[in-house]
């Protein structure tokens, strides 16, 4: 898949504990996506964060929370993006949702590793 120069930034703030259906929510967004042939999804794990209840989640030592944050990114065309938020906001109980336009300055896949030395 080709993106253009000019794409969009979909990420989605949700809990760890997030689930829909059976499936972590952060899971089940990704699975959707490759699904409809989004260009990539990442999920990254923060280690604090708080949310609009001002509920405060970390990954201190002493005290491991069960509900880290968890941020989806999609870097895709506006028109796949437009398409998926409704998905998103389907599959999800609370949380944000953000879009913004990106520069695309490369998207590559190495479909032949070379691990030569």
């Amino acid at each position: 898949m080709e993106l253009p120069s000019e794409a969009e930034l979909l990420r989605v703030f949700i809990g760890e504990s997030d689930r829909h259906g059976h499936l972590p929510l952060y899971e089940a967004i990704v699975l959707e996506a490759r699904k409809r042939g989004m260009a990539g999804a990442t999920v990254l794990r923060g280690i604090m964060g708080f949310g609009a209840d001002s509920h405060l989640h970390t990954a201190k030592v002493l005290r491991l929370s069960e509900d880290l944050p968890i941020v989806i990114e999609i870097v895709d065309t506006p028109e796949r993006i437009d398409a998926f938020v409704p998905v998103v906001d389907g599959m999800m109980q609370e949380g944000l949702v953000t879009v913004e336009r990106v520069r695309v300055k490369m998207y590559r896949a190495n479909h032949q590793r070379d691990h030569q030395a």
